[in-house]
C-alpha cells in the first residue's frame, strides 16, 4: 500500500466475516464454466456415445439369438473404452496439476492489506489492486487512482480509454498503464464477460482450430446416420437369401462393425491427450487440443524483439546530452527526478528505475502512465514538464531534426530514448512537436540470447519464415534480429511511417522487421498474413501482444509476461525460453503426421465395409464377414499397429488436408478389398462354396491386404517398423491356426484353398495398381487445380 497516495490508503477492504458471507450468499467470482471435466463427466463422455449405443444393440441381438462367439468385437470396444478414460483422467490430473501455474490471480486488498489470490477467490465489493499488464477479472467501479484500459477484447474497439475514479470497467478488458484501486460490482455470472460467454455457448460458431478433429467429427456423423438404413436394407436382404434370423443378425453385425471407426477417434483422443503430457514436461501448458495440429502446420512464425531474440531484462548503457549547456550530471538529475515518479510498470521502465530511482526526489503534481499507443510517459514536476520515450512520437514532425544522431546510436542494436520538456499543457494523448524540447537520450541494451540463432536456424530449415514485430526502433529490432541470423533481417520498416491500413497490409509480406508496431496495427500485420495463406503463430508476452495473440492461428505466450497474455494464448511456455519452441513445434508435427498415417489404416475398413454392404445389397447376396472374423483382423492390421506408430518419432511437415490425405493412402487397399470380396462372393456362387469357408477366405484376404496395406504406412523401415512388419504377420497366423474357433474361422476345402491362393497372388498386383492409378490421379488433379499435394509413393507423405 505504501505506492498508493495517502487518500487511497484509507481504503481498507472488505474483512474475513464480510467475505464469508458473500460466499454463502453465492456473490463469488466463481467461472460460469469449469476449466476442465470432471472425472464422472470423461467417465459418462466415454460410455454413453451414439456408437457405443450401437455396438450395445448389436450385442443384444447376438446374444439374443445365441451368437456369443461374435462377440469377440466387445473386449476390443471394452478396452477402448477404459483406456480412453484411464487416459483422459491421466491427461486432466496432468494438465490441472499445470494450470495452477498459469491460474489467473489477483491483488485484493482485505483488512488494510493486500494479498495476491485465484480469481475465483474474489466476492462482490472486493477492493482490488489493478496496474499495468493485470485483466479486470470482473466489473469493478474505479475507486481511486487512474489507469488506461483497452477493452478491444469484449468491444472489439482498440482505443486506450482512460479510467478515473468513479468510472466503470468491464471485466474482460486489461489494463494498459497506471495503477487504480478498483471495487468489485459484478462477479461470477453476473459480470459482464460471464453473460457474453453464455451468450456464446447459445450460438453456433464457426471454430477455428485445424481441421483434423473437425473433419472425424463429419466423418463420424455421417456414419452414424448412414449405418441405420443400411441394417435395416442388410437384414431384408439376408432374410431374403433365406438365411435365419440369427444368421442375419451375425452378418449384418459385422458390416455395421466394420463401418463404424470406433478405434480411430480414441486413437486421434490418446495421441493428443499424450502429446499434451509430452508437452507438459517440457514446462508448456496447452489451452487448448487443437492448437496442437495448428502449430505443426504453421509456416509463418510473428515474434516480439524483447523476450525473443533478446533477453527480456534490460539495462541502461549510457545517456547523452543533446540540449546545450547541460552537463551529464545535471541530465542525470533531471531525469531521476521524472522517472521517480513513474511506476515501473515495463521492462523498459524496470531498467530506468534500476538506475535513476531516487526516494528524495521532488514529487510530481501530475503523472502520464506510459501508453502503448503514443509511446512516452510524462509527469510535471514544479514549473516543468518532463517526457521520455520514443524520439519519433515525442518529436513527431520534428524528428528529422535529430534522426541522423539517433540513427548513429540504435546501429549497434541499442534502444534509445528521448528525454525532453514540454512547454504545453501535459495531457494524455499525441504531444504537440513545437513545445517539446530535447534535452538528452538514454540508451538501453536487451542482450541477444546466447540460443536465439540456433532457435533461428531451426525456423529457417523447416521452411517457416519469421516476422519480427516490435515497438522498438526498426534499425535496433533490425540489429538484434540479424544478431540472431535471421533470414532478411535487413528489410525493416517504420510502421508509424505509415499513413493506412492498407499500406500497412502491403508491407506484411515486403519487409521482415517490423518497427514502432501499435496493439492495433500488430493484429492488421497477423490478419493481412492470414490473408495471404499463412498459417500465422504469434509469440508475445505484453498487455500490447494480446490482440496480435488473438488474432493468429496458434498464440503463445510467455508466462513471464502479463496474465492477459497468458490467458488469452492456446500455449504458454512456463519457463519462458523460446528456444523450447521448436521442440513444442517439432511435438506437434510428430502427433499429426502419426495420426494422418494410422488413421489411414482404420479408413480401409470403413470403405470396403461400407461399399461391400451397400453391393450386397444391390446385389442381394449375404454380407458375408461376421464380427469375430474382424477382431482378429482388426487387431493385428489396424488396433495394434496404429498405436504404435501414432506415438512414434516424426518431425515433417505437415501439408495437406487431414481427411483427403487419409482417404488417399486408404483407397487403394480400400478398393482393393471390396475387388477381392466381389471375386470371392462370384465364385461362391458359381461353385456353391459353403458360408463358413467363403468368411474364412473373405477374412484372410482382408488380412493379407490390411498387411500390405501396412507394409507401405511403414516405409521407409526402421528398427520399430521392421518389427512390426515380423510380428503382426505372425500373430495373424497364430490367431488362425491356433485359436481359430475364437475368431470363428473354419477349416478350407481343397477348393476353397484354390481360391484363396489365387486372389492373394492377385492382391498384390491388385494392390500396387491401385497406387499407382491414385498417385497418377493426385498429380493429375494437382495440375488441374493446383491444390491437391502428390503422395510421395515412397514414403506415403504428401509433398507440394
Amino acid at each position: 500500500m505504501n505506492n498508493y497516495p495517502a487518500e487511497i490508503r484509507q481504503i481498507s477492504g472488505l474483512n474475513s466475516a464480510e467475505v464469508e458471507a458473500r460466499f454463502a450468499a453465492g456473490k463469488s467470482n466463481k467461472p460460469v464454466e469449469p476449466p476442465s471435466k470432471t472425472v464422472k463427466q470423461i467417465i459418462l463422455s466415454n460410455l454413453l456415445t451414439y456408437f457405443n449405443l450401437i455396438f450395445f444393440i448389436i450385442a443384444f441381438a447376438l446374444i439374443i439369438f445365441g451368437r456369443f462367439g461374435d462377440l469377440t468385437f466387445l473386449f476390443v470396444i471394452v478396452v477402448n473404452t477404459v483406456i480412453g478414460i484411464l487416459q483422459e483422467i491421466k491427461s486432466k490430473n496432468t494438465l490441472d496439476k499445470l494450470s495452477l501455474l498459469t491460474a489467473p490471480t489477483a491483488t485484493v486488498l482485505r483488512e488494510n492489506a493486500l494479498y495476491k489470490i485465484p480469481v475465483d477467490g474474489l466476492v462482490i465489493d472486493d477492493v482490488v489492486s489493478l496496474n499495468s499488464g493485470s485483466q479486470i477479472c470482473a466489473d469493478a467501479v474505479v475507486v481511486d487512482g487512474e489507469i488506461t484500459v483497452n477493452e478491444a477484447l469484449v468491444t472489439g474497439e482498440s482505443d486506450e480509454i482512460t479510467k478515473k475514479a468513479g468510472e466503470a470497467l468491464l471485466s474482460g478488458s486489461f489494463v494498459v498503464s497506471g495503477k487504480c484501486l478498483a471495487r468489485l460490482t459484478a462477479v461470477g455470472a453476473d459480470s459482464f464477460v460471464s453473460k457474453l460467454t453464455l451468450d456464446a455457448k447459445k450460438m453456433k460458431k464457426k471454430s477455428k482450430s485445424a481441421g483434423m478433429m473437425r473433419s472425424l467429427t463429419r466423418l463420424v456423423q455421417v456414419i452414424g446416420v448412414i449405418i441405420v438404413p443400411i441394417a435395416v436394407f442388410l437384414m431384408i436382404t439376408a432374410i431374403r437369401a433365406g438365411e435365419s434370423w440369427g444368421d442375419a443378425v451375425s452378418s449384418t453385425a459385422g458390416a455395421l462393425i466394420g463401418m463404424i471407426p470406433e478405434g480411430l477417434y480414441l486413437l486421434v483422443s490418446i495421441a493428443l491427450a499424450v502429446s499434451v503430457m509430452r508437452l507438459a514436461k517440457m514446462k508448456t501448458l496447452v489451452h487448448e487440443l487443437g492448437c496442437i495440429e495448428t502449430l505443426a502446420r504453421v509456416d509463418m512464425l510473428c515474434v516480439d524483439k524483447t523476450g525473443t531474440i533478446t533477453d527480456s531484462k534490460m539495462k541502461v548503457l549510457d545517456i547523452m546530452p543533446i540540449s546545450s549547456g547541460i552537463s551529464v550530471v545535471e541530465l542525470e538529475r533531471e531525469i531521476c527526478t521524472l522517472i521517480s515518479n513513474l511506476d515501473p510498470d515495463n521492462d523498459t521502465m524496470k531498467a530506468l528505475h534500476e538506475r535513476f530511482m531516487r526516494v528524495d526526489s521532488k514529487k510530481a503534481s501530475k503523472v502520464i502512465p506510459f501508453s502503448s499507443k503514443y509511446k512516452y510517459s510524462a509527469a510535471s514536476v514544479g514549473k516543468n514538464n518532463y517526457v521520455i520515450g520514443a524520439p519519433e512520437f515525442i518529436l513527431g514532425s520534428r524528428f528529422n531534426s535529430i534522426s541522423e544522431l539517433i540513427n548513429e546510436q540504435t546501429a549497434g542494436g541499442c534502444r534509445v530514448l528521448l528525454f525532453a520538456s514540454y512547454d504545453g499543457v501535459l495531457e494524455s494523448g499525441a504531444l504537440t512537436p513545437e513545445y517539446v524540447n530535447p534535452i538528452g537520450i538514454v540508451k538501453l541494451i536487451n542482450p541477444v540470447r546466447e540460443n536465439a540463432a540456433q532457435t533461428f536456424q531451426y525456423f529457417a530449415e523447416q521452411g517457416v519464415c519469421v516476422k519480427v514485430i516490435s515497438g522498438d526502433n526498426p534499425r535496433t529490432a533490425s540489429e538484434a534480429a540479424i544478431s540472431a541470423d535471421i533470414p532478411n533481417a535487413e528489410r525493416y520498416v517504420d510502421l508509424s511511417s505509415l499513413k493506412t491500413d492498407r499500406e500497412v497490409e502491403e508491407a506484411a509480406l515486403k519487409y521482415t522487421v517490423f518497427g514502432r508496431v501499435t496493439p492495433d496495427r500488430k493484429r492488421i500485420l497477423v490478419r493481412a498474413l492470414k490473408n495471404a495463406g499463412h498459417t500465422v503463430a504469434m509469440t508475445g508476452d505484453g498487455v500490447n501482444d494480446v490482440l496480435a495473440l488473438k488474432e493468429a492461428d496458434c498464440s503463445i505466450a510467455m508466462a513471464s509476461g502479463s496474465d492477459v497474455a497468458a490467458q488469452v494464448s492456446n500455449l504458454v511456455l512456463l519457463d519462458s525460453d523460446f528456444a523450447a519452441l521448436p521442440s513444442v513445434v517439432d511435438e506437434g508435427r510428430r502427433v499429426i503426421n502419426n495420426i494422418e498415417r494410422s488413421a489411414s489404416l482404420f479408413l480401409v475398413k470403413n470403405i470396403f465395409s461400407l461399399v461391400f454392404a451397400v453391393i450386397s445389397i444391390l446385389a442381394s447376396f449375404t454380407y458375408p464377414i461376421s464380427p469375430a472374423n474382424l477382431t482378429l483382423v482388426n487387431l493385428v492390421t489396424i488396433g495394434i499397429p496404429s498405436f504404435i506408430l501414432a506415438l512414434e518419432p516424426n518431425h515433417a511437415p505437415v501439408t495437406g488436408k487431414f481427411l483427403r490425405n487419409v482417404l488417399y493412402r486408404a483407397f487403394p487397399a480400400g478398393l482393393g478389398d471390396i475387388f477381392m470380396l466381389i471375386g470371392v462372393t462370384l465364385f461362391k456362387m458359381a461353385f456353391d462354396i459353403p458360408d463358413k469357408e467363403t468368411s474364412t477366405v473373405c477374412i484372410v484376404l482382408i488380412g493379407f491386404i490390411g498387411l500390405i496395406m501396412l507394409y507401405f504406412v511403414c516405409r521407409p523401415f526402421n528398427a520399430l517398423r521392421i518389427a512390426i512388419m515380423v510380428s503382426m504377420p505372425t500373430l495373424f497366423i497364430i490367431g488362425l491356426f491356433v485359436i481359430p474357433e475364437f475368431f470363428s474361422v473354419s477349416s478350407l476345402s481343397f477348393g476353397s484353398s484354390l481360391v484363396l491362393g489365387v486372389f492373394m497372388l492377385l492382391a498384390v498386383p491388385v494392390m500396387f495398381v491401385n497406387r499407382w492409378i491414385f498417385e497418377r490421379a493426385s498429380m493429375l488433379w494437382k495440375k488441374i487445380t493446383g491444390r491437391h499435394p502428390y503422395i510421395n509413393p515412397k514414403t506415403g507423405f504428401p509433398i507440394e
